[in-house]
């Protein structure tokens, strides 16, 4: 299995600090309001990579945090009126929804800033001793030039740094180097805050992540993971103050997911082109958001927009189609394996080894869905009425296989779409089936019509009524 490593731009071959087990930090939301698309993809594609190494075996701790401290959810609790936990908890809860929404799996643990202090205390403290940080005026500051590998995981160099944000920002002559970053700063009026030896205050953004991929994890992880946003200075940082506090390398692993473009524009709430997850799940289902997101290779940008997500629903019912019909059939097939079909599941198998390669090279979730419609035409192709039973049940549990690994579920959700109901539908059938009985031949055909103007399509065939969405 080859992955990307940002840190050594190229594809290595992944290698566990320990066999069988990944240890994978990924960066999470800071919880001040409802979570928008551009986080929708981190959690979507982070969520596949774990699938995908449980699916080859291994044993994942997989730690997302919560930041919930930070100046955008106190802005938030003065605005309101209530306090910056009450924010924070509430944005929580709804961060938690969206990602259920999204099928991805809970994380081993999420840890939240507030709970960590202590930890973070005594990292700063670890660093102040180590001389890779210095106290002015109750602000502790990281000494970026005290790190000789500084900019390694960006290519950046400090000097080059230190010039463009001379020349960028007001020189804080409190600073060292105008690149020195906060590790814990005084508290303002109306502000949480915590004590500590150097002033009452609060940490700065980039020591949370440090301490908690280190309380969870260890002082070396296998995999740190986040959107590519997030490469400087955040993680710049997180590796200048782990590895100064700790003598030992952070992550072996970067893994880094590209920008959503929202119809080739960047994103931004003064353009009117912001959308949180919940808008667009207003408009297309959570699963259809998520099958999106997996269409493109997380490393490259996509664009966000009405066309390209009808077009993933569309695709994403082509595999419900095809799935309810493999259903159909294996409960009305019966009989054992023959020796013809016994050749087709080589056939069938042969998808699954384009799936596992696609996957093995860098998680290309694109050419892996590939290989899941190349299954699906197989079986629409090869399983029929004649099929028997057992042959139909294995190219379901194939298909149940590799969509589980990219958190896809090829049955109907009940609000996978905003036609009629996967209940509704049968209810009617059974009404038409009736009426036919009893030779009500303009009732049945009423219930056809009416199925088909909801986006119904039926079939008669001597196993019974198969049905598919349009």
């Amino acid at each position: 299995m080859k992955i990307y490593n940002t840190l050594t731009r190229k594809k290595e071959e992944f290698v566990p600090l320990e066999e069988g087990k990944v240890k994978m930090y990924v960066c999470g939301p800071t919880v001040y309001d409802l979570m928008h698309i551009g986080n929708a993809r981190p959690y979507v594609v982070f969520d596949t990579v774990r699938r995908y190494f449980e699916y080859k075996g291994y044993d994942v701790k997989y730690i997302q945090n919560f930041t919930d401290v930070d100046d955008k959810i106190i802005n938030k609790s003065i605005k309101e009126g209530i306090s910056a936990k009450e924010v924070a908890d509430r944005y929580v809860e709804e961060a938690k929804k969206d990602a259920e929404g999204l099928n991805v799996k809970p994380a081993t643990k999420n840890p939240r800033v507030t709970e960590e202090m202590p930890h973070i205390l005594e990292m700063i403290s670890t660093l102040i001793n180590n001389g890779n940080a210095y106290v002015v005026d109750g602000t502790v500051f990281y000494d970026t030039q005290s790190f000789k590998d500084y900019g390694k995981l960006s290519g950046k160099k400090i000097d080059e740094l230190i010039a463009g944000a001379s020349n960028r920002v007001e020189v804080d002559k409190s600073k060292k180097s105008p690149m020195d970053f906060v590790l814990w700063k005084p508290k303002k009026d109306g502000e949480p805050y915590w004590t500590s030896p150097w002033s009452e205050g609060r940490p700065g953004w980039h020591i949370e992540c440090s301490v908690m991929a280190k309380r969870y994890l260890g002082d070396t992880i296998d995999i740190h993971a986040g959107g590519e946003d997030l490469i400087f200075p955040h993680h710049e940082n997180e590796i200048a103050q782990s590895e100064a506090a700790n003598h030992k390398p952070f992550a072996n692993y970067w893994m880094h997911n590209g920008f959503i473009s929202i119809d080739k524009v960047k994103m931004s709430k003064s353009l009117g082109n912001f959308f949180t997850i919940r808008d667009i799940a207003e408009k297309y289902p959570y699963e259809v958001i998520r099958f999106f997101i997996l269409s493109g290779h997380y490393r490259s940008p996509i664009d966000f927009s009405k066309d390209l997500m009808t077009s993933a629903q569309s695709s994403l019912m082509r595999i419900k189609n095809a799935y309810k019909n493999l259903v159909f059939l294996k409960n009305n097939c019966k009989g054992t394996l023959s020796e013809n079909e016994k050749e087709l599941l080589k056939k069938a198998d042969e998808y699954k080894a384009d799936f596992e390669r696609a996957m093995d090279d860098d998680f290309n979730t694109a050419d892996a869905i590939s290989a899941i419609f190349e299954l699906v035409r197989f079986a629409n192709s090869n399983c029929t009425e004649e099929s028997s039973a057992e042959f139909v049940e294995a190219i379901i549990n194939e298909v149940d296989l590799l969509c589980d690994v990219l958190g896809i579920i090829p049955t109907e959700s009940k609000d996978s779409s905003d036609k009629i109901s996967e209940e509704e539908v049968l209810s009617l059938i059974e009404k038409r089936t009736q009426a036919k009985k009893e030779k009500n031949f303009a009732l049945a055909d009423s219930i056809r019509d009416e199925l088909l103007e909801k986006g119904v399509i039926l079939e008669d065939t001597r196993m019974g009524v198969r049905w598919s969405y349009k």
